[in-house]
């Protein structure tokens, strides 16, 4: 018999006796008789569903600080550039659904930007279908987030090393930089057994702050709330994906950018064709605004015209009516109505070429 077989019987008896002594004392409160408190909340069936969706989801597994993979010899030396690892965007096109759709897989830990300011930067400032602008933005906030997060590791560990002082030159520069969040801090985050940490902290806050624009998404030209929850074959495997597709609100809500009209015109005919047949009752405006106006100025010099024969038939129906009908003064004011109209069609005619 091993010394494992030999204690069973004591931990049982000891096990037993324990759970004897707070049987007792919970007889006191009224056990068992007395349930207590309940262990959970009531929730709505439909927050419980979705809580439990969200939690079957995977996580966007990301590192921080970013996972070194050098592939030359001057990352080798002096390591490579910190790239953003982000969730691709899957692009592809249908008859059904058009030529602008995407899918994402649906990650738990994944952000996006609010509707208010996706729609913001896509009716104000422009930025519809190349979100190269932001991709950059993100890329430089990334790395300046990873360069300022070693600045302050370096501060730290030069605060260990008391034969140096910070603020002399160069290094008056380096606390200068950092020292600023030990004033924001220093009354939140306490000293532990008499060590300053409000530099850690701020790494561990910088570093969470960095991570999170890897999981940022970009749903450009679509809003972020368009997303259908939906699940595809994915490498053989049943995936969670998040699919954009059929017609931006925002092309429903205000006019399409010029310049997507201009391509389509130009170079995609194909997509223009589709638009057209697809969503021609919406009142849409899919032709650039230089086609749109010609064909304005057209009906406009044709609704001219129109008018000009009209009254000049007139006029000719006038001239045959008995002169006994008519008084000079008529006759004059209609030679005077004519000219005028003569003047105008001249002049919109010469307007428009």
């Amino acid at each position: 018999m091993s010394l494992d077989e030999k204690f069973i019987p004591v931990r049982t008896a000891f096990y037993e006796t324990v759970g004897r002594f707070f049987r007792r004392l919970a007889g006191f409160f009224g056990y068992p008789k007395n349930p207590g408190m309940p262990t959970t909340a009531d929730f709505k069936s439909d927050v419980y569903a979705r809580s439990e969706f969200i939690d079957t989801l995977p996580h966007h597994k990301t590192y921080w600080p970013p996972l070194q993979r050098p592939e030359t010899w001057f990352e080798m030396i002096f390591g490579p550039t910190p790239k953003v690892d982000t969730v691709p965007r899957y692009i592809y096109e249908s008859k059904e659904e058009g030529f602008y759709n995407f899918y994402i897989e649906n990650y738990k830990n994944i952000y996006f930007l609010p509707d208010w300011f996706s729609e913001f930067l896509q009716v104000k400032l422009h930025i519809c279908l190349d979100i190269t602008v932001l991709e950059t933005v993100r890329e430089v906030l990334f790395v300046g987030l990873m360069i300022y997060s070693q600045i302050v590791i370096l501060r730290i560990a030069l605060s260990w090393y008391i034969y140096i002082n910070p603020y002399t030159y160069p290094w008056c520069y380096l606390a200068a930089a950092v020292d600023w969040t030990e004033d924001v801090l220093q009354g939140i985050v306490p000293a532990v057994l008499g060590v300053n940490i409000t530099g850690s902290v701020f790494l561990g806050i910088l570093g969470a702050f960095a991570d999170s624009l890897n999981h940022l998404v970009f749903t450009m030209p679509f809003l972020p709330s368009e997303g259908e929850e939906t699940k595809l074959l994915i490498n053989e495997q049943m995936r969670n994906v998040l699919v954009f597709h059929y017609l931006p609100i925002l092309w429903y809500r205000y006019p399409i950018p010029n310049e997507i009209r201009e391509f389509w015109y130009n170079e995609r005919p194909d997509i223009l064709n589709y638009m057209q047949k697809a969503y021609n009752s919406l009142d849409i405006n899919f032709l650039p605004n230089r086609i749109i106006e010609k064909f304005d100025q057209q009906k406009l010099s044709s609704k001219i015209s129109l008018l000009h024969d009209s009254y000049s038939h007139n006029v000719t129906l006038t001239d045959s009516i008995s002169t006994e009908m008519l008084s000079k003064d008529n006759l004059g004011n209609t030679d005077l109505l004519l000219t005028n109209l003569n003047f105008l069609h001249e002049h919109f005619s010469n307007y428009f070429k």
